[in-house]
Formats: C-alpha cells, sequence, structure tokens
C-alpha cells in the first residue's frame, strides 16, 4: 500500500505543476530524473501541455550519460534538449573546491532557467531524491536560491522508492547505477583538467564492463583507487592482471582495490 500511496502522491504534485503550464525537467539520464520526467509526462499530456527534457551536454559527465538521456528521452516522448556547458572554462570551478556542487549547480541551473523562460515553462524541475537530503549537497543550496522544484525529495521518496516507482512506469533506466560528476572522482583542490577526466571516464566505463555493479575509480595523486560493490571483489581479483595492465594505459601508475568497497561520496569521508 505504501508504494501506491507514494505513486499518488507523485502523481498530484504532478498534476499541480502541469495545471499552470508547461513543464521543464532536468534530465541527466539517471533513474532519479527520469522517474521525474514519466511523472511529468503523464500529468502533463491529458492537458495538452509540454514536457522538455533538457540535458546538459557538459565537460564533468561521461558520454555514456548523454546516449542513456537521449534515448530514455525518446521513449518517453518528451521534447529533449541538450544545453553545451563547459564548467571548467570556470576558473573557481576548475580549481574544485570543498562547495565546488554549489557553483557548478548554480551555473547549470541559471542556464536552465533562461531556457524555461525561453519557451515559456511555468515549472523548473530536477530529480534530487530524498535520501540526497542527508548527505553533503551543496548544490541543494544553488536549487533553492534559483527555485528549482524537487518533487522527489520534498515528498521525501528515497532511491530505493525510486526505483520501485521508475519501474511501475516502465523506464528502462529504472536499475541504472547512479553516475555522478567526474569531478567526485577527485580529491578537492585537485585542478580539474579535461584529459584527466576525460582519462578516467575512459578507464572506469572499461572497469564497469568487466565488472557490473556500482563502480568508481577515485583518483589520489598517482594511485588509482577501485570501488566496487563487495559482492564484486572475487571478480575484480580474477581481473587483477588485466585491469591493472588496462589502467596503466591511461596512464595510472599504482592501482588499488578499496576493501571497503564502493560508497557513495567517499571523497567527502
Amino acid at each position: 500500500m505504501e508504494g501506491l500511496e507514494r505513486l499518488e502522491e507523485l502523481k498530484e504534485r504532478m498534476a499541480g505543476y502541469a495545471a499552470d503550464g508547461d513543464l521543464c525537467v532536468a534530465f541527466s539520464g539517471g533513474v532519479d530524473s527520469a522517474l521525474v520526467l514519466a511523472a511529468a509526462m503523464e500529468a502533463a499530456s491529458p492537458l495538452g501541455r509540454k514536457v522538455y527534457a533538457v540535458t546538459f551536454s557538459t565537460k564533468l559527465h561521461g558520454m555514456g550519460d548523454l546516449e542513456a538521456a537521449e534515448r530514455v528521452a525518446r521513449e518517453l516522448g518528451a521534447v529533449h534538449r541538450i544545453i553545451e556547458v563547459d564548467e571548467l572554462a570556470q576558473e573557481e570551478i576548475r580549481n574544485n573546491p570543498r562547495n565546488r556542487c554549489y557553483l557548478c549547480k548554480k551555473s547549470l541551473f541559471v542556464e536552465l532557467k533562461r531556457f524555461a523562460s525561453e519557451v515559456g515553462a511555468a515549472w523548473c524541475l530536477e530529480g534530487t531524491n530524498g535520501d540526497d537530503l542527508h548527505s553533503w549537497r551543496p548544490g541543494l543550496q544553488a536549487l533553492k536560491e534559483l527555485e528549482i522544484e524537487s518533487p522527489l525529495a520534498l515528498l521525501g521518496i528515497s532511491k530505493e522508492e525510486v526505483r520501485a516507482l521508475a519501474k511501475q512506469y516502465g523506464v528502462s533506466v529504472a536499475h541504472r547505477p547512479s553516475s555522478p560528476c567526474m569531478a567526485t572522482r577527485l580529491p578537492y583542490g585537485t585542478v580539474l583538467d579535461h584529459e584527466l577526466l576525460r582519462r578516467i571516464d575512459a578507464a572506469e566505463s572499461r572497469l564497469r564492463t568487466w565488472l557490473g555493479g556500482n563502480v568508481r575509480l577515485r583518483l589520489h595523486g598517482d594511485v588509482a583507487r577501485i570501488e566496487v560493490d563487495r559482492e564484486r571483489f572475487g571478480q575484480a581479483l580474477m581481473l587483477n592482471d588485466d585491469i591493472v595492465l588496462e589502467l596503466k594505459k591511461y596512464g595510472f601508475h599504482y592501482v588499488t582495490l578499496d576493501l571497503e568497497g564502493f560508497r557513495s561520496g567517499s571523497m567527502d569521508e
């Protein structure tokens, strides 16, 4: 019953947004924003409202994210728009300070608000969920300042509930692992370099192909620290030689497996 109640709460909130006009959804292609987009489409379509799925093509997200966003937006029938952004053109973000997420979110969502104004959308929505409110998320302040609506967070919908609801909507990325920005792979204060981020992204994509599940490649100077789900440790060790050889091709001198396993936000520990 709780799942049905959650679904009805989400539908009711989306109906309220759609009653005011067209909607603009910040759409990464991940499960959170995909659920928001699916619910927005369901609420807006009977009213003849448009829903714009706006994806930022940035230097801090892998190419796989953009491909997923294009596919899922097409599956859900939204009007998909891509906004090209180079966050690293801003020195303050490039220096990767501890409030980087705030600076980056502010930069991106100013662009979203501008786009929404151009197309006359009544609301800007995004996919922060209830669990995100309990971790270090300086970007949430930027959303508040810009009056971006976060329906999943406002309803207290957890990540587990997001996946369950996305499955009910038939969203194809319901079980896709989270894919946060590439800057989270580096310690705060490490200058963000286009080429370095590209190498991390490529190496991590290879690891994900081999190991599946949640994979993060964190870089500490010359040391590449691999985080995977603990149940994947055996597989990682079996592929030890291949993994070391592959990562050294990308210029990482030392390759380690983090025995604590995957955990989101480990650079904030």
